[in-house]
């Protein structure tokens, strides 16, 4: 729909429905996607293979976002920890600021891209759920893959990561004032990127 940099930000908190939403809507306006957590997450792999956090981050290639196993609660809880070291996320901002003005549109989701990486973002939005339910869609996520993990357990890990996320003391995850809410709670996908596309599209007019 334009040639020019158009940035979408969304924040959120794990789970919430952010990665969905945000591919959904980078596919609706032909705009480039790109899941900031994967970067944490490859991070974070590679720490879990014995390598130093930074250095990892510094010497992180294209390859290692396809990388096996980026998704499971192993790398998740590193990509959290890692995301706390203000060094790491330095180390990342730069690529992330860049994929932002590609011409053609650019849709990044994370905890701090609204706030940090493109506070001047065309658009903001800010996806939440209550973190029961949360947790729920991460469960059934989890053991559908054939994972052996208790709901009680993964709404634990899931309370743990909202306090890393929010009480750290570089970008804490927290809503742009400038950001519209979605809570997805009692919303179905379909109504989350349909609301999602409304703000956008909004934007572009010119009413926000």
């Amino acid at each position: 729909m334009t040639n020019r940099p158009f940035t979408v930000a969304i924040d959120g908190p794990a789970a919430a429905g952010k990665g969905t939403i945000s591919k959904q809507v980078a596919d609706h306006f032909g705009f480039a996607h790109l899941d900031t957590g994967l970067l944490y997450r490859a991070v974070g792999a590679r720490t879990l293979d014995g390598e130093d956090a930074l250095t990892a981050a510094e010497a992180l290639v294209p390859a290692d976002l396809d990388r096996e196993g980026l998704r499971t609660p192993q790398v998740a809880e590193a990509a959290s920890r890692v995301a706390a070291m203000p060094a790491v996320r330095k180390a990342l901002v730069a690529f992330q600021k860049g994929f932002a003005r590609r011409p053609g549109g650019a849709v990044l989701d994370g905890r701090d891209i609204g706030t940090v990486i493109c506070p001047d973002a065309d658009a903001k939005l800010f996806v939440t759920a209550s973190a029961e339910v949360r947790a729920a869609r991460r469960h059934l996520e989890l053991t559908g893959k054939g994972l052996a993990v208790t709901y009680d357990e993964v709404l634990a890990d899931q309370l743990a990561r909202d306090a890393r996320d929010t009480g750290r003391a570089d970008a804490p995850l927290t809503q742009a004032p400038d950001a519209m809410l979605i809570d997805t709670s009692d919303m179905t996908i379909e109504q989350a990127v349909a609301r999602a596309i409304a703000e956008i599209e909004s934007r572009m007019r010119g009413d926000g």
